[in-house]
């Protein structure tokens, strides 16, 4: 498809269409990131706690498209060796979020790599500035996985303002068409990045049943906790919590949290017998926008549908426009 939205992004990095692929852990292959690439998207593969073969298979099957990746920032910063292992990749950008990014970012810079720093609070954006990072991501709790608690509307153009006209600045979180984008842009945003959207298609790293079960969800089923953490014997930084599907086994905890504690170990055998599709235990990971996730589709198909709808929405605004404006 041609380029019908032309923004600083697009034109930074050469791209038809200012959509990024979220670097969704292990979901975001290289396949998927390749199709996103290819359709004149962002793709970037979810590297996520840092696995060296399922990083190195991601980038051969990513084929002759540059793509970039994405990690966790406070599991990377545990590994150093890994983050000169991924750097010597040359991936088309090196994404950050949750954590002091500070040193990742200033390694990939002295490499030339750009880098994308994803906050979820003015505080971080000053930091995230500060350091030099090429692209700034505002994420709203609206998103699927870790985050924070502002809404994206209230975020973005605040991180804009924070940043001025010259920072790229993207838009995450609740993100699933093109009225999204549109919005965003108005908002301030020069692209937008999506997961749940991208999940819920053909080239996503994930089951049939799990992506018949995203289209089967919608977004109320979703909330924020740090249930499944505990439940994997994960040590998140306490204040990111993921939004999850709430099912079965989570359910319990919602009112009483503090139960947790006590439970843990209980919690993580129950997760770990339970089978990999059985999302009455295990955690189907997705965001709010699942009310606007219907169908499963390829992944070039929803970056045109994202950018045609934007485009048509865009192209109305003088209508609203009185003649005295």
């Amino acid at each position: 498809m041609k380029q019908l939205i032309d923004t600083p992004f697009t034109r930074r990095f050469g791209l038809r269409h200012p959509v990024m692929l979220a670097p969704m852990d292990r979901i975001s292959d290289g396949r998927l990131a390749a199709a996103v690439s290819r359709a004149g998207g962002f793709g970037l593969v979810g590297a996520g706690y840092g696995d060296p073969d399922w990083i190195d298979a991601a980038f051969e099957a990513a084929g002759d498209q540059h793509v970039g990746i994405g990690v966790i920032t406070w599991s990377l910063l545990e590994k150093p060796d890994l983050v000169e292992a991924i750097l010597d990749r040359n991936p088309a950008a090196l994404f950050v979020s949750f954590g002091d990014a500070e040193p990742i970012i200033a390694a990939a810079r002295d490499r030339g790599i750009p880098t994308i720093w994803q906050v979820q609070r003015l505080d971080q954006a000053r930091q995230a500035i500060a350091a030099g990072t090429d692209i700034l991501v505002a994420q709203g709790q609206e998103g699927g996985g870790h985050g924070m608690d502002r809404g994206l509307s209230a975020l973005l153009p605040a991180v804009r303002d924070l940043a001025g006209t010259e920072q790229i600045v993207l838009a995450a979180g609740g993100l699933a068409d093109g009225r999204g984008l549109a919005a965003a842009l108005m908002l301030g945003a020069d692209g937008i990045m999506m997961g749940t959207r991208f999940w819920a298609s053909r080239e996503a790293n994930g089951s049939e049943k799990a992506k018949a079960a995203l289209v089967d969800a919608q977004g109320d089923d979703t909330a924020r906790s740090s249930v499944f953490d505990v439940a994997r014997g994960l040590d998140w930084p306490t204040e990111f919590t993921g939004r999850v599907v709430q099912n079965a086994f989570s359910k319990p905890f919602a009112d009483n949290p503090a139960s947790m504690a006590a439970t843990a170990a209980e919690m993580r055998r129950t997760y770990t017998a339970a089978e990999a599709d059985d999302f009455s235990v295990r955690a189907l990971i997705a965001g709010e926008s699942l009310d606007l996730v219907t169908d499963i589709r390829p992944a070039a198909d929803i970056v045109d549908a994202t950018v045609r709808e934007a485009a048509k929405l865009l192209a109305r605004a003088p209508t609203f426009l009185t003649d005295k404006a």
